[in-house]
């Protein structure tokens, strides 16, 4: 099989200022504090799956230099500059059809650029399964995470019994973020998994079912593609990728087809959205804090995350259940119960 991986690698993280910033991004920052960026990750998990040359990055043009810097080893032709956001089909669209150009029996990978995942050798089973699966018909796969508790920042998929002698299991539907009853009902049944917006497919099988869904949209690639590899690519981009529809893979393709398939994966996936989800995924203190930065001391301090690598010295006292975040002279000092407003405070 000839596989390839698209990472989409646009968005802005604006719920993790000031660690992220629209002219930076977490998807490029080190997060976790391990020395690697969440992007760097990504690669790195997914490397045993296909070779570097069959790596494919969609960002924005503005930061197209730091996909470069930080991924010397993917080809500089294979980053994809979007000159706007415009919702992850067009995303997913623009990467499809260029890789069809020159590829065009590739099974295809499609993952965010800022989840992490604890079990990678478990996580590359479930992608070399699904990949298998779907290189043999019109199939496509969404990789499922089985819930460990009632979470109402994730969408869900709702899933059907499991297909014979195998993991894979048809979607029944999906379902859009919930309120904690409805996500403890979901937890209950056994039936919901959280999306972890994760696709598989054949190039040919998108294709078409962009073309029978979104017939607006694949005219657009169709028109962008025929300057694919060539001088006049740049331009023909910018002047036609802004005119697409705002439109999510979600609902242009997958609540639309009836081959969408899920496989229930469990491998310690999170996709480290908020400060909460970053704080359940580091270790703690004995006081239940969790720190990132070598010159952070905490005085009769509980519960909080402090996330302050490159501070000369941070000093905390009597701090409890918070965020205190410091980056390039940016400070967060915010309740945790209280992070979801973060996105309104820094407009």
């Amino acid at each position: 099989m000839e596989n390839h991986v698209v990472i989409m690698a646009g968005g802005i993280g604006s719920r993790f200022w000031p660690m992220s910033t629209p002219e930076y991004p977490k998807q490029f920052v080190d997060v976790m504090g391990c020395g690697k960026t969440m992007i760097q990750m990504t690669v790195e998990r997914f490397a045993p799956i296909c070779p570097m040359k069959n790596f494919w990055i969609v960002t924005s043009a503005s930061y197209v230099p730091i996909v470069r810097k930080q991924l010397p080893e993917i080809p500089v032709e294979n980053i994809l500059a979007e000159p706007c956001a415009r919702n992850t089909a067009p995303c997913i669209a623009y990467a499809c059809w260029k890789i069809k150009a020159k590829h065009p029996s590739a099974n295809i990978v499609v993952t965010p650029s800022d989840a992490l995942v604890i079990d990678a050798d478990e996580f590359r089973r479930i992608i070399r399964g699904a990949l298998d699966f779907t290189s043999k018909g019109k199939r496509i796969v969404t990789v499922g995470i089985k819930p460990t508790r009632p979470e109402t920042g994730y969408g869900y998929i709702a899933a059907k019994e499991a297909l014979p002698e195998s993991e894979i299991c048809e979607v029944e539907s999906f379902r859009e973020k919930p309120d904690l009853a409805t996500a403890k009902k979901y937890l209950a049944d056994g039936n919901y998994l959280w999306n972890a917006g994760i696709f598989v497919w054949n190039v040919e099988t998108i294709v078409e079912s962009l073309r029978s869904f979104t017939p607006g949209l694949a005219d657009k690639m169709d028109r962008m593609s025929k300057a694919f590899y060539t001088r006049f690519e740049s331009e023909t981009v910018e002047d036609i990728f802004p005119t697409c529809e705002k439109i999510s893979i979600d609902y242009a393709v997958m609540e639309k087809a009836d081959y969408i398939y899920t496989w229930p994966g469990d491998f310690g996936w999170s996709d480290v959205g908020t400060w909460g989800s970053l704080w359940t995924l580091l270790a703690h203190d004995e006081n239940g804090n969790a720190v990132v930065g070598e010159n952070v001391h905490l005085y009769d301090c509980k519960g909080c995350i402090v996330h302050a690598p490159d501070a000369k010295s941070v000093v905390l006292e009597g701090i409890e259940d918070s965020i205190v975040v410091e980056r390039d002279g940016r400070v967060l000092v915010c309740r945790l119960s209280e992070e979801q407003r973060i996105k309104d405070f820094i407009k």
